[in-house]
């Protein structure tokens, strides 16, 4: 027989082979296939294997679960899965929360929105960045997962982290808003792309918005918060060139 899980958790090729082994170890298992980007695990075994048996087989860092087919008893599970996605994506919400009311607080006397979105990218740029470069070795294997440069070009990831420092700077200290405006556009037009991407055909991968320091799953969360910084540079371009 055979099953398919979701494992979450992956970022890399070490990975992939880490679950590949630790699977393929068990007792009454026969072969297993993993597949990276679409983080799952293809299992035949000669005797049905409780997930938790799979579970402990493996380490913290990896989380796997049974895909089953939808039916209309399965409602309650699906409420707690979102459940359990909101519960995760909550260092975002908190995170993006902060932003907001700090460059809120900056701008609210007299209140000034164009200096108020100023200040949210760059805020937005140095708090993301920083958590990337907690674990900079660990992030491009993640990025590349889902941004198409980085799939093209993996020195990207690498430098990204950089890029988005240098950006936040940019914003902050008002230097070459312009400029800061446009690169905005194209490295998180090129990120939103391979989101949406990732979203339409359903893939369980890690979001490495925030690094991999928070193990954050990829949502419509992502697709919003980098759909918020675009608009905003639209916004403030659109001002730049009319005045």
């Amino acid at each position: 027989m055979t099953h398919t899980y979701t494992v979450t958790g992956m970022t890399c090729n070490n990975c992939k082979a880490k679950v590949e082994s630790a699977l393929q170890n068990l007792y009454y298992v026969d072969e297993v296939h993993v597949d990276l980007e679409a983080q799952e695990a293809r299992i035949m075994m000669s005797q049905h294997i409780a997930t938790k048996t799979l579970q402990d087989a493996l380490s913290e860092k990896y989380q796997i679960s049974e895909k089953k087919e939808r039916n209309v008893f399965a409602s309650t599970s699906q409420q707690m899965e979102e459940k359990s996605n909101l519960k995760q994506l909550f260092p975002l919400f908190l995170i993006f929360g902060y932003i907001i009311i700090t460059a809120f607080l900056l701008n609210n006397n007299p209140m000034d929105w164009s200096n108020f979105m100023l200040d949210f990218m760059g805020l937005f740029y140095i708090v993301f960045s920083f958590f990337k470069l907690l674990d900079l070795k660990g992030f491009p294997e993640s990025f590349r997962m889902y941004d198409p440069l980085a799939k093209v070009v993996p020195a990207y990831g690498w430098v990204y982290p950089f890029i988005e420092v240098v950006l936040g700077l940019m914003f902050l200290m008002r230097f070459q808003i312009t400029l800061a405006l446009i690169i905005t556009l194209v490295i998180l037009g090129i990120t939103t792309f391979g989101v949406t991407k990732t979203l339409l055909d359903k893939k369980v991968i890690q979001c490495a918005c925030l690094g991999t320091a928070l193990k954050l799953p990829m949502t419509k969360a992502t697709f919003i918060e980098n759909s918020i910084m675009i608009v905003m540079a639209i916004i403030m371009l659109f001002k730049i060139y009319s005045a």
